[in-house]
């Protein structure tokens, strides 16, 4: 007697028609459950030096456009974009301006500062195109005293300290903070002119006041003057771009080794530039 296998055709037509209507999940990148982070900097050269940080991790941005190494879990960042300039200690998102060999002050002239901080939101299975626009941090401040009164010709030498400016910039922020400190700098001279350059993160503080320690050929006879200059640098913290100018004079007669000067009729004019009389 031979035995007799049954085929259930019916059973097998069905896991036919059912294995057909599965698909396989077709994705848009290769980080189906992550996103990724591109940023483009517009002029971007090669000696800029850039950093990306992206919630406190950094990497060195090395071309426009930049994608960030890491993907990223979907959700909220706060990414800040900075040039590690010369002159500036960086410490997380904070960026302090060198202090000066003294010690007790910071260098007149450190590199010019650039920042951008926004929030940004990752998406998974998707590529975050960000244009980041670093914004100029610091400011030139140019003097230029006319002196009256006195031989010009005699001075040997003019030193400045300026007090009441900002030392250290928050970058994810994007504003100062701390304490006023100071700067200390020279004037050279050309004739009857003297002249200065410095570059500060901006005025800090209730009170700016500029010492000028003036040292004379003649006998080592010295001048010291005390200047306000709160008012006259009032507009300073406004349009970093341009370079904010205060002139004005200065009298050096010989008996006159101690004085303070003061501020008179100074205005502002286009640019940002003021005008003193010292």
């Amino acid at each position: 007697m031979k035995a007799r296998q049954y085929i259930n055709v019916m059973g097998m037509a069905a896991a036919v028609l059912l294995s057909s209507c599965v698909k396989d999940t077709l994705y848009d990148t290769p980080h189906p459950d992550k996103g990724a982070v591109t940023v483009s900097l517009t002029g971007l050269s090669a000696d800029d030096n850039y950093v990306l940080d992206i919630d406190g991790k950094v990497a060195d941005i090395t071309g426009s456009p930049f994608t960030y190494p890491d993907l990223l879990a979907p959700g909220t960042y706060r990414m800040v974009v900075y040039n590690r300039v010369e002159g500036f200690t960086f410490h997380g998102r904070t960026a302090r301006v060198n202090a000066h060999t003294d010690g007790t002050s910071v260098i007149p002239l450190p590199g010019y500062l650039k920042t951008v901080s926004q929030e940004i939101t990752v998406t998974a299975d998707d590529t975050l195109r960000v244009n980041a626009v670093p914004v100029q941090r610091v400011r030139d401040l140019q003097l230029e005293l006319e002196v009256t009164q006195g031989r010009p010709e005699l001075i040997q030498n003019v030193t400045a300290t300026l007090s009441g400016i900002a030392g250290i910039f928050d970058m994810e922020k994007g504003q100062t903070i701390g304490e006023p400190v100071s700067t200390v700098f020279s004037f050279t001279r050309d004739g009857s002119k003297l002249t200065a350059d410095a570059r500060l993160l901006g005025t800090m503080g209730a009170v700016q006041t500029l010492v000028l320690d003036i040292v004379f050929t003649d006998g080592g006879r010295t001048q010291h003057t005390e200047v306000d200059l709160t008012e006259a640098l009032a507009d300073f913290n406004g349009n970093m771009t341009t370079a904010y100018r205060v002139t004005g004079t200065l009298e050096t007669p010989v008996g006159m080794e101690e004085c303070n000067a003061e501020i008179t009729d100074w205005e502002e004019v286009e640019g940002g530039n003021a005008s003193a009389t010292l």
